[in-house]
Order: structure tokens, then C-alpha cells, then sequence
């Protein structure tokens, strides 16, 4: 598989729009060469330079196997109409939470899963729990990092 967005490329910057300095909505994503099989997708972003070991911004489960995008700005609910759901990020919240780091560059990465079945996880569980749910059902994962300064 892979995963694009049409707000930055593979290792550009993030536009500040997606950040906690602007408007914190979820840049637009979408990808392509999906598996044979997919049952649902996971989609997991995090940073891995924040100083306090790795900040969860977004975590995503149930996806639609149908679904080949997500648009810019996806509510921050912890069911969307599609039967998707949202986890607990570090923000202590559901939903997209966009780069803040409090001080230099960090990766933000938005890494997707292709799952050959959904997951028996209530909304708002946390990306240890679905990293837990998904072991064994990855048919195939890819991932996009954008960077952010400060």
C-alpha cells in the first residue's frame, strides 16, 4: 500500500494549518494498492521525538474496507457515520490532535493498516489496545511522515 496526502509530501513540513497553531484539523490523506482482503483499515500517528517518549495524535480503527481517503478536518468523535472510531490520543481526548512540539523538529508520522478483520474494540480505546487487536490480521501497512518545527 501506500499513503499520500495532498497538503505534504514524504518528509515535507506539515502546513501549520494542521497543527496546534492554527486551525488543529487532520490533513487530508488517501492511499492506494490496497490488499486482497481487507476487512477494515487502522490508522495510527504518532511522534516518536517527543521528549517524553513517543506522543499518540491520532489513533483510527474500523475503517471501511470501501474507503480509500479520509478528507481534511474529520470529526473528532468518537464514532463517525461510517462505523469508523476513534481512540484516546495523548491529548486525552478522541480525534486528531496536530503537531505541537515545544521546541524543535519532530517526525509525525501516519502509518496505516490493512486489516483482514474489524476490531472488537469499543471507540475510544487506546493505541495500545488496537496495536494488541490488530496482532495477526495485518495484511499489509504503509506510512507517510511529515515533519514539524516550532
Amino acid at each position: 500500500m501506500d499513503l499520500f496526502s495532498s497538503a505534504f509530501k514524504q518528509g515535507d513540513f506539515i502546513p501549520r494549518k494542521y497543527t496546534c497553531d492554527d486551525a488543529d484539523v487532520s490533513p487530508p490523506l488517501f492511499w492506494e494498492k490496497v490488499p486482497d482482503g481487507t476487512a477494515s483499515f487502522a490508522l495510527i500517528s504518532d511522534d516518536p521525538d517527543a521528549p517524553m517518549g513517543t506522543w499518540i495524535h491520532w489513533v483510527l480503527f474500523n475503517l471501511p474496507a470501501s474507503l480509500r481517503s479520509l478528507p481534511e478536518n474529520v470529526p473528532k468523535d468518537r464514532e463517525l457515520p461510517d462505523g469508523s472510531m476513534q481512540g484516546i490520543t495523548d491529548f486525552r481526548r478522541p480525534g486528531y490532535g496536530g503537531p505541537c512540539p515545544p521546541g524543535g523538529t519532530h517526525r509525525y508520522f501516519f502509518k496505516l493498516y490493512a486489516l483482514d478483520t474489524m476490531l472488537n474494540l469499543e471507540p475510544g480505546s487506546t493505541k495500545t489496545s488496537v496495536v494488541m487487536a490488530m496482532q495477526g490480521h495485518i495484511l499489509d501497512q504503509c506510512k507517510l511522515m511529515g515533519k514539524y518545527r516550532r
